[in-house]
């Protein structure tokens, strides 16, 4: 019996983009905050490109409170949400084309979040990374961590648990 042939690695890579593009896109709060996420394998990094209706405190100025607990919240959720669908987004059971037509997996819902805030953040663009320090079937925990200038220098950080969603759920079932 003859093997497949690979698929081209830009092949892989697009479809993928696609699939991130998805996710993210399926939630307008993310595109309204002006997050984005690179994508390296299956690693993600959350970007919150500056923009001024960010500031909190104009005397400083600060990126606000809220929006910085913003920022590592959808980091987080995104960050699991790519962790929990990237074996059946690769074996091909999680089709992308559905998904960039709506049909998405539900996202993981918040159970706690604690943020501390290190620092200020300045009026700059910021970055976020998450990392799953347990990942059940019906319980996670994540914790971020945002910094500006200096991965070393991080000027927020956050633990979150979630309640992760059964797998024959998706974004059009009825909600809870």
């Amino acid at each position: 019996m003859a093997r497949k042939a690979p698929e081209p690695v830009q092949v892989v890579k697009q479809r993928r983009d696609a699939a991130l593009n998805a996710l993210v896109s399926g939630v307008p709060y993310i595109n309204f905050m002006g997050i984005s996420f690179d994508r390296r394998g299956d690693e993600l990094t959350g970007l919150l490109s500056f923009d001024d209706k960010l500031i909190g405190n104009p005397m400083l100025p600060a990126i606000h409170g809220g929006v910085t607990a913003a920022f590592l919240e959808v980091t987080a959720v995104i960050s699991l949400s790519w962790a929990y669908i990237w074996e059946d987004f690769e074996s091909g059971s999680l089709d992308v084309e559905a998904m960039a037509a709506g049909d998405l997996p539900r996202l993981p819902k918040t159970i706690d979040f604690t943020v501390d805030y290190l620092r200020s953040g300045l009026p700059r663009d910021a970055y976020a990374r998450a990392t799953i320090t347990r990942a059940g079937r019906r319980y996670a925990s994540v914790q971020a961590v945002a910094w500006q200038d200096n991965r070393d220098r991080p000027f927020a950080q956050a633990t979150a648990h979630f309640l992760m969603p059964r797998p024959d759920q998706t974004s059009d079932s009825s909600s809870d």
